[in-house]
C-alpha cells in the first residue's frame, strides 16, 4: 500500500471514530430527553411508536394498520359487529 493510500485510510479511520464517538454522544442526549418525558409524565413506549410511524412512508403506516387490525380481528383481541 502506497503511502498516499495509508494517510487516506487512517484518514477515514479517524472520521469514523469520531462520528461514532458522536453517535453515542447523540443517544445519551436522547436518552435523558426520554427520561424527562418520562419524568413528566409520558408513556415513552408511545412516544418511541409515535416516532416510529412518523418516519414511515403513508401507504407503510396504512398497510402495517390494515394488518394490525386483521391479525387483532382474527385472535379475538378486537370485537367484530357481530360481538357487540
Amino acid at each position: 500500500m502506497h503511502s498516499s493510500d495509508i494517510a487516506k485510510l487512517k484518514q477515514y479511520i479517524e472520521k469514523i471514530e469520531n462520528l461514532e464517538a458522536e453517535k453515542i454522544e447523540v443517544q445519551e442526549q436522547v436518552s435523558d430527553i426520554f427520561k424527562q418525558a418520562k419524568d413528566d409524565g409520558f408513556d415513552t413506549k408511545i412516544m418511541k411508536k409515535i416516532l416510529k410511524l412518523k418516519k414511515m412512508k403513508i401507504e407503510d403506516r396504512e398497510t402495517e394498520d390494515m394488518l394490525l387490525d386483521t391479525y387483532m380481528l382474527a385472535l379475538g383481541l378486537i370485537p367484530t359487529s357481530a360481538e357487540e
